[in-house]
């Protein structure tokens, strides 16, 4: 090819790869944690910043403006070496107290009622000064209220991460890092799978109300109107390969979720940005997927 680096040609009537992309061994466990950021485009440092928890059991917020990078990193090693934060007391003893301000709720399980935080104005705190800060606008902690229910999770805490915008770094407001901790006392950083969407074709549904209303009148003079069925969008995505397979498969460590069961043994990249896949897991086993497929039948 006119080139000076070697070139492997693949043989285009291979249909199965040699080697077979190691399958990663996964431990399902329940999060009762869940939190979300409510209108990030209007939240800022001077204004404040909306939450919206979701937990399975009744837990406590606890949101540390202006919390020391350091300090919080120390503070996860103490979870893993020390002594283990599954209250607000037992984070607010690994930082020393450095943090600016503090605002503790409690959230009642299922309650997903918005938590509005901000700095008191006597704060005086516009910014949190040039990157690279000290200091991180937010981290917000969520651990169980009841002491009976950390014997039952494996997961007793979350720590959040949030960046919101200020007037030295106007970045839009994000959660940066999720932290699970464990009652094990091993600490797991949460990351986003990167999935595939398929482009929806307009429906009829989607037309103004009056042509609607129009063209039903027409057919009903006509004899020819049906009652209208249910309309139910379809919710899983498609294999970028096949394009019929239901994709179940996350590729590491690009973390893109594109490919179905029947794909995933022949590549060895990923058909989305050609990385080397080195492991994988499916997001459920064969038994889950017939079962959800036998409910919405």
């Amino acid at each position: 090819f006119g080139l000076v680096v070697p070139v492997i040609l693949r043989n285009s009537e291979e249909t199965e790869s040699s080697t077979r992309v190691l399958k990663k061994r996964m431990r399902q466990v329940k999060n009762p944690f869940g939190l979300e950021i409510t209108h990030p485009a209007t939240a800022s440092v001077t204004k404040g910043i909306t939450l919206t928890p979701d937990c399975l059991e009744d837990c406590i917020l606890t949101c540390y403006w202006g919390c020391s990078v350091q300090k919080l990193h120390e503070a996860l090693q103490k979870h893993v070496y020390c002594f283990r934060i599954k209250t607000p007391q037992a984070l607010e003893d690994a930082l020393y107290s450095e943090y600016l301000y503090r605002q503790q709720y409690f959230i009642k399980k299922n309650d997903k009622e918005e938590k509005y935080c901000q700095l008191p104005e006597d704060a005086q705190v516009v910014d949190f000064g040039p990157v690279p800060r000290s200091r991180y606008p937010l981290v917000a902690l969520l651990t169980l209220a009841d002491e009976e229910d950390r014997e039952i999770y494996d997961i007793i805490s979350m720590v959040a991460v949030i960046h919101i915008p200020d007037e030295s770094y106007r970045l839009s407001c994000r959660i940066l890092y999720q932290y699970l901790l464990l009652a094990q006392g091993q600490y797991h950083d949460l990351k986003q799978l990167f999935m595939s969407a398929n482009n929806t074709a307009p429906s009829s549904s989607d037309a103004p109300p009056g042509e609607r209303s129009t063209d039903r009148s027409l057919l009903e003079k006509a004899g020819l109107a049906e009652d209208e069925p249910e309309l139910h969008e379809e919710t899983s995505k498609d294999c970028v390969v096949c394009q019929n397979g239901a994709v179940n498969w996350v590729l590491l460590p690009c973390r893109h979720t594109c490919l179905c069961d029947g794909c995933i043994k022949y590549f060895q990249q990923c058909p989305m940005c050609r990385q080397f896949v080195q492991e994988s897991f499916p997001l459920c086993s064969k038994k889950e997927q017939d079962e959800d497929e036998s409910t919405h039948i």
